[in-house]
């Protein structure tokens, strides 16, 4: 093509043309040659697992998180194999304000835990997902910088995908399989604390909830939701001039529990205080922790609270498949959208277009 340039009107001007560049792909490299990873089946993902592979691991947590029908069909076939070895670990549920220090705290207490009690410890630690892009950064890793490099460690950073209290949809499942491979610790991190943190709290032994003292008004942290579940509250940046404000501030915590009825177990909830970043009073939360396991064990707390967190996790698989069913109902696809309009047009209610709606699914159910 022609420069406007080098036309008569432009005189003294001259373009030269430009030189041609080449592909920005590779004219050598053929792309069909590369080889397809292959596809594991059942019995081979179970015996890896079972041999603590830890490839196979983050593979079959790979297919569990998966949206994929038929990754989800291997995937389920997976954690049933894997059920008769899970069940003989110490779970515990991490949660605490953003910025709080949960990721750095988690990378003293695994080590501490690792050292003193031996066996291995898989974190499950949950990344928020945007909103806008559906995306997370995955991050966690980089703030764990001991555990990470550890070799009786797992960590596995999941997007929270917007599920309920930022704890990610399969978590429960990815459980299951890091016990069958031979983790006896395994802590679940969340994204921040929220009303509804019901989430961890049912699929954990025991719940950890991490505060910072010299924050404003102590009281604001003081939510009755996720104070009321917590079996332990640890007030972390102990440390320099920070350590009358952290006593202050466990004072009020230990006063603002009183205020609350006595947990089921009979436990009643500590309150300590401890440095993560100077590894100070790190001893004294694991001592609180195991007490508290020996505690329910002994007046069987604990086997009950097990099989309600499994009670509680059936009925949220059939609310999870019941509206997954609804949504994609091609009928009930098609009709969304006018439903929609005629809310937003003033046209019917958003009860009443509801009720057209659940009405027309149950009625294909029945025929």
């Amino acid at each position: 093509m022609e420069h406007p340039e080098n036309n008569e009107e432009y005189k003294g001007l001259t373009v030269n043309q430009g030189v041609e560049q080449p592909s920005i792909v590779n004219p050598y490299i053929n792309l069909r040659s590369r080889p397809k990873r292959r596809q594991f089946s059942v019995g081979e993902y179970v015996e890896g697992i079972v041999k603590g592979d830890i490839t196979m691991l983050s593979r079959a947590v790979t297919l569990v998180e998966s949206i994929k029908p038929e990754h989800q069909a291997i995937a389920q076939e997976v954690i049933e194999k894997c059920l008769p070895y899970s069940g003989n670990s110490v779970r515990v549920g991490i949660s605490g304000v953003p910025g709080a220090g949960k990721s750095t705290s988690i990378d003293v207490f695994g080590l501490h835990v690792l050292e003193e009690k031996g066996g291995k410890l898989a974190v499950l630690a949950i990344d928020p997902s945007s909103e806008r892009s559906k995306g997370s950064i995955l991050g966690d890793k980089t703030r764990m910088e001991k555990l990470s490099v550890h070799p009786k460690s797992f960590i596995r950073p999941s997007p929270s995908a917007g599920s309920l209290g930022g704890v990610a949809r399969k978590t429960r499942e990815t459980i299951i399989l890091c016990e069958a491979a031979g983790f006896d610790k395994i802590f679940v991190e969340t994204v921040g604390v929220g009303q509804s943190e019901t989430a961890v709290h049912s699929m954990v032994d025991f719940f950890l909830l991490i505060q910072l003292a010299g924050t404003g008004d102590e009281l604001q942290g003081i939510k009755r939701g996720i104070m009321e579940m917590a079996d332990g509250i640890v007030i972390n940046k102990a440390d320099g001039n920070n350590i009358e404000k952290a006593k202050l501030a466990a004072a009020h915590f230990r006063n603002a529990l009183h205020l609350f009825p006595a947990p089921e177990s009979g436990w009643t909830p500590q309150v300590l205080t401890y440095s993560g970043f100077y590894n100070i009073g790190i001893k004294e939360i694991w001592d609180m922790v195991y007490g508290y396991i020996d505690f329910v064990k002994k007046n069987g707390y604990f086997d009950y609270r097990r099989n309600e967190q499994a009670k509680y996790w059936m009925y949220e698989t059939i609310n999870e498949h019941l509206r997954d069913s609804f949504y994609q109902d091609p009928l009930i696809a098609d009709m969304l959208e006018i439903k929609e309009k005629e809310v937003l047009n003033g046209q019917a209610t958003s009860f009443t277009a509801a009720k057209k709606l659940l009405d027309v699914y149950f009625n294909q159910l029945k025929k």
